[in-house]
């Protein structure tokens, strides 16, 4: 009986394909007994044993239990080393790759800020200089130091403190007095000690800019912004509060708190939150919680 050169190569096919089952279902059986407990493995040999004797078969039955038995013994810990290694490699590449993620996120997310009051803060300036030049250098001068805050806080990858975030608030504040004039005062209260504790980046702005942008342009007066800073428990609380036209309750997040909001949880998860009230006096108050360090890392 002649035998061709393609039956041939399909027996060797099939051969193939047969011993590639067999590896994978051995290296399969192998990892499952280097995961699997020794009392539960007992469990499964007396099973086995009591199924052989009532089937007749003892002798598979015995054969099982004294491999498995063996496997586990003389491989059964190095093999549930590497693949704890492995699973360990896993969990790194992932957190890596979240760890990028969330970096890219944040920047964009950072990238949002209100750009508006720069290009008006330099229309202000053109037009001062014509009519009230020393005016128009101190807000020259003002935002000169606002913006060598700015940017290297925007670009950095973390370090932001709360007393730098502070002084960048503080800049952006006098660009905005000189701008408003006496429609707009401003008050401090953050405690020195806290200038050190870790604080995202230009999230304080935000609130400001948007209770500036929300609660005092709209009244013909203007209005006051009191910035301040405590420790409640474990939980640091920055506040801004202002006595504007107040916040609608009802109303969704303008870009500005959803972007406050978004950065928390990336930064945070659940153990940082924005919260919005209206006082019963009029206003708003904008609050930043989460967890308190005493210093930056």
């Amino acid at each position: 009986m002649n035998v061709s050169a393609s039956q041939l190569n399909r027996a060797a096919d099939v051969l193939r394909e047969a011993a590639e089952v067999v590896k994978t279902t051995w290296w399969r059986f192998v990892d499952w007994l280097a995961v699997i407990e020794w009392r539960r493995l007992i469990i499964i040999h007396l099973l086995v044993l009591l199924t052989g004797a009532m089937t007749q078969t003892p002798e598979p039955a015995l054969w099982f239990v004294l491999i498995s038995f063996g496997v586990k013994v003389l491989a059964g810990g190095k093999r549930k080393a590497e693949l704890d290694a492995a699973a360990a490699s896993r969990q790194a590449d992932v957190a890596t790759l979240e760890r990028k993620l969330t970096q890219a996120q944040m920047a964009a997310l950072q990238a949002q800020v209100e750009p508006h009051f720069l290009f008006n803060t330099l229309a202000l300036i053109g037009q001062l200089i014509e009519t009230d030049p020393p005016e128009a250098a101190r807000i020259h001068a003002h935002l000169i130091g606002y913006l060598r805050s700015t940017l290297p806080q925007m670009r950095a990858a973390g370090g932001a403190t709360l007393g730098k975030q502070v002084e960048l608030s503080r800049a952006y504040l006098a660009i905005m007095q000189a701008r408003m004039k006496e429609r707009l005062t401003v008050q401090f209260e953050v405690p020195d000690f806290l200038g050190s504790a870790p604080f995202p980046p230009m999230m304080l702005q935000m609130l400001i800019e948007n209770a500036i942008k929300h609660g005092l342009e709209p009244k013909i007066a203007g209005g006051r912004i009191d910035v301040s800073a405590k420790v409640v428990g474990a939980t640091l609380q920055v506040d801004v509060r202002d006595n504007g036209a107040g916040f609608d309750m009802t109303s969704d997040d303008g870009v500005g708190l959803a972007n406050i909001r978004e950065r928390l949880f990336l930064l945070y998860g659940k153990d940082a939150e924005l919260v919005i009230e209206a006082p019963t006096e009029g206003g708003a108050l904008a609050s930043i919680r989460l967890p308190y360090k005493m210093m930056a890392d």
